[in-house]
């Protein structure tokens, strides 16, 4: 069945309606978003637009910041060279001072020596003028020429130049020589004063006791077997002689003399003497001896302070331990003149270092003299030399004796020094008869030549001066003459040190006046 009209048009005004309706719902849920949507681009826009003026904010800030910043650094380096501006204006304002200050001084040098040569031009003037005069006048006087009154003139100046000038220098050199001698008295005075030891002598001898004559044999042995033993080993001779209880050990060095005598010392204490018992006590001593020589050595160059010294020199050293000269032993003699030459190159000004080495190893060479040939100045020279010590120091020791020229102050002190010590008193001591009986034998040794009028032992029998007769030795024999009484006296006599041979040839021309 079909529905009436009127419900369709019913249906169709509730549709129309229902339409409406629905259509103005949605037209207002779309106006409430479109409000809400507006509201927050509007709020966003707010918060960007706070952002940017924030940051145009920071922006400027940071801007400001650098442009200040940029403005200090330059105001600074204004400053900084301001001041440098300042203090170059200061420096050249003190140049020019300067410069005005020389320029003033020159004016001023200009003027004195313009003043200076208008003096000299008034001086050479009326020099010329006198001596116009003068060769007038000697022309006058004795006819010559103007070249010959010249001469004449200037030879006369020069004569009295020359008196005057000697006069002054005799002056001068006597002046000089008083005062040398009187400040070299106060110099070796202080000295002496400043450094005055004990005297100390110890006599070298190898005569041994022995306990009893028992004891003899023993030292021979069977078939003299210990006794050849015991001077192979040690290198000394031994004298046993009639006398009591008694034996005497011989050699030249006085080093292997120590060992033997400490050795000898020690078997006689033991009482068993055999050749395998003298070479194990030998052996033993000998390095004893030998720590000895290095401690003494080490001791000797300590107690003066002394800087670096080879270990060889050392060794060398120590063995004038056992040397002894005039019963004076060496090495405490050594020690002596190198405190004494300390104290006077002090006094002097020079150096106190090499002053005390040259003194220490002044007698060096003594310790040596007997294995090597030639003076003891020289051979010490050559070994300090050889192990390195200053050019001062050996050639101070090698002319300490005059055997060469001396080239150093160093050489003449160590002479002088080595005098003072030798000669104090008690410092060495000898028979007065042996020491007579040496001086006559060298003086009658030089007077056995043919040709020889007179000799003379001088410097406590150090030197021996022979006088020859010109007529009958030549120059060339003079030489020859030396050489023999020097073989001679190195043959027949002994003697510590060195002996000078001189021999003096003069001739003389005497007349008298009636």
């Amino acid at each position: 069945m079909t529905a009436p009209w009127w419900w369709i048009l019913v249906a169709v005004v509730l549709g129309a309606a229902l339409g409406a309706v629905v259509v103005w719902l949605r037209a207002r849920v779309a106006g409430r978003d479109a409000g809400q949507i507006l509201e927050q681009a509007r709020q966003q826009a707010q918060t960007i637009l706070q952002e940017a003026r924030l940051q145009a904010h920071e922006e400027r800030a940071r801007a400001r910041e650098l442009f200040e910043e940029e403005t200090r650094e330059r105001r600074a380096e204004l400053v900084e060279t301001e001041k440098r501006l300042i203090q170059r204006e200061a420096q050249l304002e003190r140049r020019a001072e300067l410069q005005q200050a020389k320029a003033e001084e020159l004016i001023a040098q200009e003027r004195d020596l313009a003043q200076r040569e208008g003096e000299l031009f008034k001086l050479q003037d009326n020099l010329d003028t006198l001596r116009a005069s003068l060769e007038k006048e000697w022309q006058r006087l004795g006819g010559l020429t103007r070249e010959e009154a010249r001469q004449l003139l200037m030879q006369q100046i020069e004569d009295e130049a020359r008196k005057d000038a000697a006069a002054q220098v005799r002056a001068i050199l006597e002046e000089a020589k008083r005062d040398a001698e009187r400040e070299a008295q106060r110099i070796l005075t202080i000295a002496m004063e400043r450094y005055a030891p004990r005297v100390v002598s110890a006599n070298t001898t190898c005569t041994l006791t022995l306990p009893n004559e028992e004891m003899k044999g023993r030292i021979i042995g069977r078939e003299g077997r210990n006794i050849r033993a015991f001077e192979a080993v040690t290198g000394v001779n031994v004298l046993i002689d009639d006398t009591p209880q008694v034996v005497v050990l011989s050699a030249f060095d006085p080093v292997r003399r120590e060992v033997a005598r400490l050795t000898m010392e020690r078997l006689i204490a033991d009482g068993r003497i055999n050749p395998a018992r003298i070479e194990e006590e030998a052996a033993r001593v000998a390095t004893e001896v030998q720590q000895t020589i290095r401690h003494a050595g080490d001791e000797a160059a300590a107690q003066l302070n002394l800087g670096r010294v080879a270990p060889e020199v050392v060794e060398v050293l120590g063995r004038l331990k056992f040397r002894h000269s005039f019963a004076q032993n060496v090495l405490d003699h050594s020690v002596e003149v190198a405190r004494l030459m300390a104290n006077v190159a002090a006094e002097l000004g020079l150096n106190v270092e090499i002053a005390k080495r040259v003194g220490l190893f002044h007698d060096i060479g003594k310790a040596l003299d007997h294995e090597v040939e030639g003076a003891h100045a020289i051979i010490g020279a050559q070994l300090l030399r050889r192990h390195g010590e200053p050019q001062e120091v050996w050639q101070g020791v090698a002319c300490h004796h005059h055997e060469v020229e001396p080239l150093t102050v160093y050489g003449v002190l160590a002479g002088i020094c080595d005098a003072i010590s030798a000669s104090r008193p008690g410092a060495r001591s000898e028979s007065m008869e042996i020491y007579l009986q040496r001086l006559e034998k060298l003086e009658a040794i030089a007077n056995s030549f043919p040709g020889v009028e007179k000799s003379y032992a001088l410097q406590a029998g150090r030197e021996i001066r022979v006088m020859v007769e010109p007529s009958k030795v030549s120059d060339t024999d003079a030489i020859l003459l030396a050489r023999d009484i020097r073989k001679r006296i190195e043959a027949e006599l002994q003697y510590p040190g060195q002996i000078k041979v001189t021999v003096v040839r003069e001739t003389r021309a005497v007349d008298y006046a009636k």
